[in-house]
């Protein structure tokens, strides 16, 4: 199985390829002083840029972690994803509440994607 890094730094990479499966880093919001929904489209449009560097797309997104510092966020952040996810392709979820790293931040996501194989 061959192993890539996608921008890799000195202390993490962008997204980490094995074999056929992604491994996407948080992605975080630009704006940490805006509101929910826009914070999710930011770490929406970075998962999106990823896959794009990467040759996939949303489509090929299996499974995406949702963290948020404060669950009243959920209906908003929920609105903005169900706008983005593709409604024939949705990847396994799950969502919860914990503190996250930087002040400001309300939301980061994990995902797991499977690319065709090279």
């Amino acid at each position: 199985m061959t192993i890539s890094r996608l921008n890799p730094g000195p202390r993490m990479s962008e997204a980490v390829r094995a074999g056929n499966i992604v491994f996407l880093a948080g992605q975080i919001p630009d704006d940490l002083s805006a509101d929910i929904e826009t914070q999710t489209r930011q770490v929406l449009d970075g998962i999106d840029q990823v896959m794009a560097e990467l040759g996939g797309s949303k489509s090929d997104v299996v499974s995406v972690q949702v963290w948020l510092t404060d669950m009243a966020d959920f209906p908003g952040m929920n609105a903005v994803w169900d706008a983005w996810v593709d409604k024939g392709n949705p990847p396994a979820r799950a969502t919860c509440g914990v503190a996250l790293a930087r002040p400001g931040m309300r939301v980061e996501m994990v995902a797991v994607a499977a690319l065709s194989q090279d």
